[in-house]
């Protein structure tokens, strides 16, 4: 679909050969943007492009958990260009389009909510890292293979490869170990099934996004981690639920 020709708002995203909106971060925010039809324009970047764009942009990373300041820069970010407003990290933008563009409502927090995305960060974040981050790398140009390789290979230490962790049966076993934590939040996302396919109900809420966007992230990466997951009754409910903002991925 093509970009907005007088946007508000310009997409800081990642780049990939495949020319789609690949980070679970982003895809909440693009959910967002097109739940409430904001126009926007998407910038992709290529990963070591990414920092030097935001600091010339002048864009504040912000502060850790711990309150320090952080130093690392990333996306989604997001330039506001009525208000020049500059954001960094999906939970502050999300915020802001929230309060910024309050029509149609998208409720942000919830305690159902919470406990979904915090079991999901643990459970499925960690299969993720195992099934998804050693095969993004062939979504990637050669550049930013180059850095994708060098900074996720240092953080798995005890030199490790990336295909390492899709060796020797790892992957498998990362699975079962998953499966009933997997269980349990498609559980969760059932909580108000009757009522509908969201996990509030009738409408979509900001969980809603965080799930199908970390979904068709991993669809984009590879299709057969995406069946997977959607095999656990209740993720392919919500996937399904907000495909018609998923339509534009670019």
């Amino acid at each position: 679909m093509a970009a907005d020709a007088d946007p508000d708002i310009i997409l800081y995203d990642l780049a990939s050969i495949k020319n789609v909106c690949f980070s679970p971060a982003v895809w909440r925010i693009r959910l967002m943007l097109n739940y409430k039809k904001i126009s926007y324009r998407t910038i992709f970047l290529e990963f070591p492009d990414i920092e030097p764009t935001l600091k010339e942009l002048g864009v504040d990373p912000g502060t850790t958990p711990s309150g320090q300041k952080n130093t690392f820069y990333s996306v989604p970010t997001l330039q506001h260009l009525p208000t020049n407003t500059l954001l960094m990290d999906s939970s502050r933008i999300a915020h802001f389009l929230e309060t910024t563009y309050p029509d149609p409502a998208l409720p942000l927090v919830s305690p159902l909510g919470v406990q979904i995305e915090n079991q999901s960060h643990q459970v499925i974040g960690s299969v993720f890292r195992t099934s998804v981050m050693p095969r993004e790398i062939h979504v990637l140009s050669p550049c930013s293979q180059e850095y994708f390789r060098r900074t996720r290979e240092a953080r798995l230490g005890g030199g490790q490869r990336l295909e390492d962790l899709l060796a020797e049966g790892k992957e498998e076993r990362s699975w079962e170990a998953a499966r009933e934590g997997v269980q349990m939040i498609g559980e969760l996302l059932r909580t108000n099934a009757v009522a509908g396919p969201f996990v509030l109900g009738m409408k979509p809420s900001y969980t809603d996004f965080f799930v199908a966007g970390s979904l068709e992230a991993a669809r984009v990466v590879d299709e057969g981690v995406f069946e997977r997951v959607c095999g656990f009754p209740g993720f392919r409910e919500v996937y399904d639920g907000c495909a018609a903002w998923m339509e534009r991925r670019d």
